[in-house]
C-alpha cells in the first residue's frame, strides 16, 4: 500500500480479483457459508486486491487477469476507446490497471492503459476547444465588445 492515507488508493485496492491457491490453506475463513474453514490447492476464490497481492507475494496464490482487462474490453477500447464506459468496468480503471500489471506479469495492460488514456484525452480535448471556440466566437459576433458597469452610471448626490 503506497499511499496509505489516500482513500482513493483504499478504494482501488478493494477492487475483487479472481486468484487461484498454490497451497493448501487452513482457518482462513474465506466462504462463511461453507462448513470448513480451509481452501485446498487449485481452489478458485475472489479477493480484494490488497489481499490478493501479498498472498502472492508468498506464493500462496496466483492473480488472475480481472474482468475490466479481459479480451472483450481491450477490443471495446481499441475499436473506440472514447465510448466504452471504463467507470462501470472498474471505477479506478487506470490506477488498478497500473498496480496489476507488475502483479500478474502482461505488458499488454500498460500498452492498453496508455493508449486508452491517450485517444480518451484527445477526444475530450478537441470537444473542449471546439466549445472554448463556439463561445469566442459568439462573443466576437453578437453585442458590444464592452459593457459598462452598473456603479458607473449613477451619480453621487452632491452634499451641499
Amino acid at each position: 500500500m503506497a499511499k496509505y492515507y489516500d482513500i482513493d488508493d483504499i478504494i482501488t485496492e478493494e477492487e475483487t480479483v479472481s486468484v487461484i491457491f498454490q497451497k493448501a490453506a487452513s482457518g482462513v475463513g474465506i466462504d462463511p457459508s461453507s462448513e470448513i474453514d480451509c481452501v485446498e490447492v487449485g481452489s478458485k476464490v475472489e479477493l480484494p486486491f490488497w489481499l490478493a497481492h501479498e498472498l502472492q507475494l508468498r506464493q500462496a496464490a496466483s492473480v488472475n487477469v480481472p474482468t475490466c482487462f479481459n479480451q472483450k474490453t481491450r477490443l471495446e477500447i481499441q475499436a473506440d476507446s472514447a465510448c466504452v464506459d471504463l467507470r462501470s468496468r472498474c471505477p479506478y480503471f487506470y490506477e488498478f490497471g497500473c498496480k496489476i500489471a507488475p502483479i500478474i506479469g502482461d505488458r499488454t495492460i500498460g500498452f492498453l492503459l496508455l493508449s486508452a488514456f491517450k485517444s480518451r484525452y484527445k477526444t475530450n480535448l478537441y470537444e473542449a476547444a471546439q466549445s472554448s471556440m463556439a463561445a469566442f466566437k459568439k462573443w466576437r459576433m453578437g453585442g458590444p465588445r464592452f459593457q459598462r458597469a452598473s456603479v458607473l452610471g449613477r451619480k453621487r448626490k452632491s452634499t451641499e
